[in-house]
């Protein structure tokens, strides 16, 4: 923590004149092991993240934090601008996009609709301008959102939810034939986009009415409805159908504006992507509370749930039909979160 203060207070040194008094406001953490501080001061506040570089792909997640996040700052996407970094230890010194996010401002008002609307707008920009230029070795986990991060999402889901949180001790062979097709169908969606991975609302900072996107790091090539859809199912806010379908609407009016004709491609493929992230969410969130113990990500257990089992009911596809009555048995159950 000193060379972390010592670091701090060099940038601190340099950038102002006065006033260099700054409290330290350690934030809480989320899914990820770094570590973030807020410095306030009389002249404006800044944030501070710690991501030591020992175990991991934390050294390779710091080079991709610094790359993917001055490539966006370069095309105009609102993410942090990054004041200063030393990537021997981890640390970062970079812009304080504000304290509430997408979560908090959606769950505090009747009509989120506005708001949601400008951040599609936004998303679009950050999947086609976010694509220029994007070099894929910045990437620290794949270069690309393919069939083969799929297939680690559905083992994810098997492996944490299922027969981790769930404790399913039956034979779940059959679902294997689920997962294959539902990545062999996702994985014809194109998929030379830039997509963020995590596009949800507590990665989306509301200040003033300006929106900023954080948590960039995992960013990589990928299709369009991965990053709608985990706007659109998000269980932290748990938006209902009425809702999602304006949106999603609203969505590919955009996307046919910039890109005419590519609609009824999306619209074909989106519900594979849709269930592959909330197969991802459910084993995420199942991984988090089983093995890091932190037991608050049970509370969106259901709702995750509850939208996988919607998007089956959907699709109706044969091919998923294992799946689908797995999911439909387990919502029946008493509710464990």
């Amino acid at each position: 923590m000193m060379e972390l203060e010592e670091f701090v207070k060099s940038y601190i040194d340099d950038t102002y004149t006065d006033n260099r008094e700054f409290r330290w406001e350690r934030l809480a953490g989320d899914g990820s092991r770094r570590i973030f501080y807020r410095l306030r001061g009389s002249k404006g506040s800044f944030i501070t993240m710690a991501n030591p570089p020992k175990e991991g792909n934390a050294q390779r997640e710091n080079i991709s934090y610094l790359k993917i996040g001055e490539h966006l700052f370069e095309k105009g996407v609102p993410v942090a601008c990054i004041y200063r970094y030393d990537l021997d230890h981890g640390w970062f010194i970079m812009e304080d996009l504000g304290q509430k996010d997408l979560q908090e401002i959606a769950l505090s008002t009747d009509n989120s609709l506005n708001i949601y609307k400008r951040v599609i707008e936004l998303l679009i920009r950050i999947q086609l301008d976010g694509r220029e230029d994007f070099d894929p070795e910045w990437c620290y986990q794949s270069k690309r959102y393919d069939r083969s991060v799929m297939e680690f999402e559905s083992d994810y889901f098997l492996t944490y939810y299922l027969k981790g949180l769930l404790a399913l001790k039956g034979d779940l062979s059959g679902l294997r034939r689920s997962f294959e097709y539902l990545a062999r169908k996702a994985s014809l969606a194109d998929n030379d986009f830039f997509m963020h991975r995590d596009f949800q609302s507590r990665n989306l900072m509301i200040n003033r009415g300006r929106i900023g996107v954080i948590d960039w790091q995992g960013g990589r090539l990928g299709p369009l409805q991965y990053d709608l859809a985990s706007l659109l199912i998000d269980p932290y806010v748990g938006l209902n159908k009425d809702d999602r379908m304006p949106l999603y609407d609203y969505y590919l009016k955009l996307l046919e504006e910039r890109l005419p004709g590519m609609s009824d491609s999306f619209t074909r493929y989106y519900p594979h992507l849709a269930i592959q992230r909330n197969l991802q969410i459910l084993g995420a969130f199942s991984y988090l509370s089983k093995i890091q113990g932190k037991d608050r990500f049970l509370l969106y257990i259901s709702p995750a749930l509850r939208s996988l089992a919607g998007l089956l009911e959907e699709v109706d596809d044969p091919e998923l039909y294992p799946l689908q009555r797995l999911i439909e048995k387990i919502a029946e159950r008493p509710a464990t979160d």
